[in-house]
């Protein structure tokens, strides 16, 4: 038997996923180990969670290096360090570079709240709620150079139900999110054995 593989989190917010990967792991149902947190807003609340399970912190400001290649560079140094096998994307809302995706080729996943290719970008809950469709959902996707464009590894759709609000919305895909994640990280992780 292998030794678990090494993650890191990439968050931007509250870091919800951050919590059900976590968890997941705890409880067995995600056999991986997590090594680091990045993350490039100094208030986000993800920081204090993974602190709190006593996870290494990677906190950059983008502000503080001359280009993308800078900063990417200095995660990739970090990465190393923690001997990171895995990127997983949760709520991090920046653009994976070159220097990033040249050293993690087909290793950095994400996952979107909708059902791509519908509503990339920003607030694809609003767009989906704003638009009127039936259907949003959750996808799990391979990184690549563009905005949520990676070819697809795990979609679960989510009904958007009459009167339902935003607010409604985002908690009945959150909810998905929750346990697509980890069970898609866990199958990644499995098919190279």
């Amino acid at each position: 038997m292998r030794s678990k593989q090494k993650l890191a989190i990439f968050a931007s917010g509250t870091g919800s996923n951050y919590d059900a990967i976590h968890e997941a792991i705890q409880t067995g149902e995600l056999e991986a180990e997590l090594v680091l947190l990045v993350c490039d807003r100094p208030q986000a609340l993800v920081i204090k969670k993974a602190a709190d399970n006593g996870l290494p912190v990677f906190v950059f400001n983008p502000r503080d290096y001359s280009t993308k290649a800078d900063f990417e560079a200095e995660i990739v140094k970090q990465l190393k360090k923690a001997a990171v096998e895995w990127i997983i994307l949760a709520g991090y809302m920046r653009l994976i570079g070159t220097v990033l995706l040249e050293c993690f080729e087909g290793r950095i996943i994400n996952i979107h709240p909708s059902l791509l290719p519908a509503f990339p970008g920003l607030d694809a809950i609003g767009q989906a709620f704003d638009a009127g469709v039936k259907v949003s959902g959750v996808t799990i996707h391979y990184v690549d150079a563009g905005m949520d464009t990676g070819q697809i590894i795990a979609q679960q759709a989510v009904a958007i139900k009459p009167n339902m609000t935003r607010p409604a919305l985002q908690s009945a895909i959150q909810l998905v999110e929750h346990e697509l994640y980890p069970r898609t990280i866990q199958q990644l992780l499995t098919q190279g054995e």
